[in-house]
């Protein structure tokens, strides 16, 4: 993981991708999702007064729909740090060409690495399982994509996918694509150590402490949960071509002004830890 050892005074963080950047699944208790992104941008706020954030991310999307709809937004806002990651819903599916998502995550960096102080990039986190194993080869091409384009464009890449509790499935969401909070919390602590903010919790990686196995019957009953609830859902979104993110927009874009919108601090005058946020201008 690459680190800056004196972190810069960034002013703003725009957070550009999917589902993972959205915040699915830290559900607030007034039904919004909070996230890794949000973690991170109240860390980032308490060292800079004046602090701005947007999260364009939508669920669902696709390395080109993100290409189509948030980097151009997200580059003409010309924050400090942007966030991006994406493409991992595309090697997920059946058949995915994956020179097209090479292609695309290459043209999203080169709009976006200009436009910005620092972009940062990731090496998703995968559950351990099937599901990890049978897309591997997909998923390390990706990352490796990632890697070259972080190098030429001078963009920091945060190992999530090589951290021992990220693959651990006591982290993950019923349905099974998606971090808890506690998840969430160690991806914020592992994107603002990157950004070179002093740790606090250095073992953000560390494997989670042994647990006994649940037993068989357990086991089985989580399956046909899952395979109902999400699962059969899933597959009926791909065989119908329509996405969990249709009709959405992120969570800082107004779809009614076709813009994005700031939020900031309530008290921005301030630095210190965030009590809430107010929108503020373009």
């Amino acid at each position: 993981m690459q680190t800056n050892t004196v972190p810069p005074p960034y002013a703003s963080l725009v957070a550009v991708g999917d589902s993972f950047t959205e915040g699915m699944s830290d559900l607030l208790p007034d039904g919004s999702y909070r996230g890794w992104a949000d973690l991170l941008a109240v860390r980032m706020a308490a060292d800079a007064p004046g602090f701005r954030y947007a999260n364009l991310a939508v669920r669902g999307k696709l390395i080109g729909q993100i290409v189509d709809e948030q980097v151009d937004v997200a580059a003409a806002m010309n924050a400090d740090v942007v966030t991006l990651v994406g493409g991992l819903n595309d090697a997920l599916r059946p058949k995915c060409d994956m020179g097209r998502v090479r292609g695309l995550l290459t043209e999203a960096v080169e709009r976006l690495a200009p436009s910005c102080k620092q972009l940062v990039l990731m090496r998703s986190p995968g559950r351990r399982g099937p599901v990890l194993e049978r897309f591997r080869p997909r998923m390390e091409e990706l990352f490796a994509c990632v890697d070259e384009l972080a190098a030429k464009h001078g963009a920091l890449v945060v190992d999530l996918y090589g951290a021992p509790a990220l693959g651990d499935p006591r982290l993950w969401d019923v349905d099974r694509l998606h971090l808890t909070a506690e998840g969430h919390r160690r991806v914020a602590e592992a994107v603002g150590q990157t950004l070179g903010y002093e740790p606090l919790d250095a073992q953000w990686h560390a494997p989670l402490p042994a647990a006994v196995p649940p037993a068989w019957l357990s086991r089985r009953v989580a399956d046909v949960h899952f395979a109902r609830q999400h699962l059969l859902p899933w597959i009926g979104r791909r065989l119908t071509g329509r996405s969990s993110g249709d009709g959405r927009t992120g969570a800082h874009f107004s779809a009614e002004l076709g813009k994005p919108f700031w939020v900031s601090p309530a008290d921005d005058t301030d630095p210190g830890p965030v009590t809430g946020w107010r929108k503020v201008g373009p």
